[in-house]
């Protein structure tokens, strides 16, 4: 019955949207008087007066007035095409762009209203399965299955279908155990669809958790005064610069490393400690890669046409200037790749990939891993990309995340790491 209420206000409210769109709309463009009854003529010619047909002449007596100012219209000669045309022509178009997307709405309405529930309902006594059992038997398992049974449950009528997407990691089984009673599905005959739902779900529930977990540590800031902090911040210095001790805690020697201060505390304002922990967690599982790019990141952009740094002193490698770097500063740039996964990870980007790697619960470990590889494919692009200077770098970073958004795209993708970082094998399924 509800649906029939919904279905006629909905269509009243099209009804009306067209009626404004061909009669208000045109007839206020093309200035046309409203109608008016013959028992309101008098009042409605007292309270609209017509507009005098001449007017004095406002030139000073001896100047002769323009032919056009006493004639009956009182306005100056016309050319062959009227203004007014074009405004009224725009007018009709944007009435009919209203109406066509009336009507595109209301079909949408009956759709998802009528033709979907009745379509799945159908199937349903057809193959005698329900949605779930129909994605679970028809899609292996990864993104491309739990992207559906997340889809579905979403946007299912009953309250408890809804709420198993923001359980408990705990009660997942129960959980899944009260979706079989309410389906009406005997797990004995269908032991497989209990575990296939489980799996799905616990990545579900998993990756909200992680979301939780990553934008917890963003928003923490890095304290000088923690011990903790700085003990990270002190192991990153010596991961990356083993061979050279650090003078003092406030020094220069920070920029050796891609930091733009004496103090890296101001660099890690934007992403908190979610930064340094991917930093820390990149040097330590995926060191010799972390030296590569630190390494590149100081070498001549052209190495080619100019003697390697090993051929020559320092000193005279800093005189003569032969080239510039490659055009940016490892940390700050493991920074913005931080806050670019991030972004991956919340608008839910990034449940592809996780969905084809996570067995269940996507953890941090596999974010940080995610961090590993798009640090080291994003180098490879800057490179391929080639830039004049630094002032390049949200260009080119802007174009990296479109092609890993579009690689994304694919339900079956994963992204495959080239490094060591990885403990799982990531594989493009």
């Amino acid at each position: 019955m509800d649906f029939v209420v919904c279905g006629v206000g909905f269509c009243a409210d099209v009804w009306c949207e067209v009626s404004a769109a061909f009669t208000g709309s045109c007839f206020s463009a093309r200035g046309e008087k409203p109608a008016v009854k013959r028992g309101e003529r008098a009042d409605y010619a007292r309270l609209n007066p017509p507009a005098p047909r001449t007017a004095p002449d406002p030139r000073p007596r001896g100047q002769s007035a323009p032919p056009w100012l006493h004639s009956p219209d009182l306005s100056p000669p016309r050319s062959s095409v009227s203004p007014g045309l074009s405004s009224i022509s725009r007018t009709r178009s944007d009435n009919m762009k209203h109406f066509l997307r009336a009507v595109t709405q209301f079909f949408v309405f009956l759709y998802c209203k009528f033709l979907w529930r009745g379509l799945k309902f159908v199937v349903r006594k057809f193959t005698g399965r329900c949605e779930l059992q129909r994605i679970c038997y028809n899609n292996k398992h990864g993104a491309r299955r739990t992207l559906k049974i997340e889809s579905s449950l979403r946007y299912s009528k009953n309250g408890l279908l809804q709420s198993a997407l923001s359980v408990h990691p705990d009660k997942v089984e129960k959980t899944i155990d009260d979706i079989m009673s309410l389906k009406k599905i005997n797990p004995d005959t269908n032991p497989q669809l209990s575990i296939s739902l489980q799996a799905s779900l616990l990545q579900i529930v998993g990756y909200r958790n992680l979301v939780m977990e990553v934008e917890k540590l963003r928003r923490e800031p890095y304290d000088c005064e923690n011990p903790e902090h700085e003990d990270m911040l002190m192991k990153l210095w010596k991961e990356l610069r083993a061979d050279t001790p650090l003078t003092g805690r406030i020094s220069k020697q920070w920029c050796e490393i891609g930091f733009q201060g004496n103090d890296p505390k101001t660099d890690f304002r934007g992403m908190g400690l979610l930064g340094l922990h991917n930093l820390l967690y990149f040097a330590e599982h995926d060191k010799a890669t972390a030296l590569q790019m630190l390494n590149d990141s100081l070498q001549p952009k052209h190495k080619s046409s100019h003697p390697k740094q090993s051929e020559i002193d320092k000193a005279e490698w800093e005189q003569k200037n032969l080239d510039k770097a490659i055009g940016y500063s490892f940390a700050i740039v493991g920074i913005n790749i931080t806050d670019l996964t991030h972004a991956l990870l919340v608008s839910g980007a990034l449940k592809t990939h996780l969905y084809n790697v996570a067995p269940e619960m996507p953890s941090l470990l596999q974010f940080q891993q995610t961090f590993c590889y798009l640090m080291q494919e994003f180098h490879r692009f800057w490179i391929e990309e080639d830039p004049s200077d630094i002032m390049e770098f949200n260009r080119v970073r802007s174009k990296f995340h479109r092609r890993i958004l579009r690689q994304l795209k694919n339900p079956d993708m994963a992204l495959c790491p080239h490094f060591s970082a990885s403990d799982l094998h990531l594989v493009n399924l």
